[in-house]
């Protein structure tokens, strides 16, 4: 037997031995992961679980508020029926322009608070005088109770004393006020100032951090090689935070999906800036129709979830590939 062959007949054995300690250890980890988990999945499933299945449940039945243990089953019918015409919420007309207003808000909420996060967290990241005092200057908006800082803006939004109309016209941008929350045309946008105004300090605070923990040897050989910082920010920079960005995107796509409290606080019941949320809310508490309303919150629950998987699997993929 040559000393190859003899170093191959002792390795296997080894080898095999290796990969079942390995093996054993993957085990206990998962068993321990386990361990850890099931009480957080036990409160999870009382507190989240079952709350989302009566909401299904509900959304099956004729409840309303005033009767809510004597619901009948009647299937489908607060989603869809045909009754010489078809009538349900996939009917509702409102129903519709209140998906359209939501993804119309997160869509442009989320990509401007995404691009002016990433500014803001660049500008943070350069070393300057006063900077951490500028950091902390910059969470104010997102410290601040949603509530709080709607009303604020709806004082300072108001057609007649708003604080920004006076600005506009002193600067003779506008000639007369703007009845910003109360226009059709104009309450969306003014809905989406006030939450990228509040929700990009988030955004810039996972971009800051991420762009902290990038190594430096790569800046340093682009600043050698004469590369421009805007071809090292797309190349470089972008690339080592998307991880980052992703989740930062993700977290505010879910809170812009199920908007409800500066949109209502605005704006209350208006169908131009009516949300999915707020279109679930007036059918349960104003109509007091429990059916009818939990269908509403089911579809927004099934949207959600589908957005959520969607764009885990896009993102997984996508780092994937990077990899």
């Amino acid at each position: 037997m040559t000393v190859h062959e003899t170093t191959t007949a002792t390795a296997g054995p080894k080898k095999a031995r290796q990969d079942a300690r390995g093996t054993k250890v993957r085990r206990r980890r998962v068993r321990a992961a386990w361990l850890f988990l099931t009480p957080m999945l036990v409160v999870l499933a009382l507190v989240a679980g079952w709350p989302l299945l009566r909401t299904i449940w509900f959304s099956f039945t004729d409840a309303s508020l005033s009767q809510m243990g004597s619901a009948n089953f009647i299937g489908v019918e607060n989603y869809l029926v045909y009754d010489e015409g078809w009538y349900g919420l996939l009917a509702d007309p409102l129903w519709w322009q209140s998906v359209w207003n939501t993804l119309f808000f997160t869509v442009i909420s989320v990509g401007l608070e995404t691009v002016l996060g990433v500014i803001v967290a660049l500008v943070l990241n350069a070393k300057f005088r006063g900077r951490m005092v500028v950091r902390a200057a910059m969470l104010i908006p997102w410290a601040i109770p949603t509530i709080v800082s709607a009303k604020m803006w709806a004082w300072m939004l108001n057609d007649q004393f708003g604080i920004l109309n006076h600005m506009l016209m002193g600067l003779g941008i506008i000639s007369a006020p703007l009845a910003w929350t109360a226009d059709a045309d104009l309450s969306m946008w003014a809905v989406i100032i006030v939450d990228v105004w509040k929700a990009t300090p988030f955004v810039a605070l996972l971009v800051l951090a991420a762009l902290q923990m990038l190594p430096s040897d790569c800046y340093e050989a682009a600043r050698v090689d004469g590369i421009s910082p805007v071809r090292v920010f797309f190349k470089v920079t972008l690339p080592l935070i998307a991880p980052a960005l992703m989740v930062a995107v993700i977290f505010r796509a879910l809170d812009a999906l199920r908007v409800f409290d500066v949109i209502y606080v605005l704006t209350s019941n208006a169908s131009s800036t009516m949300t999915m949320s707020i279109y679930a809310r007036q059918q349960l508490v104003e109509f007091q129709d429990v059916g009818y309303g939990s269908a509403a919150s089911t579809l927004l629950f099934l949207i959600i979830a589908l957005f959520t998987i969607v764009y885990l699997y896009l993102g997984r993929r996508q780092l994937g590939g990077d990899q």
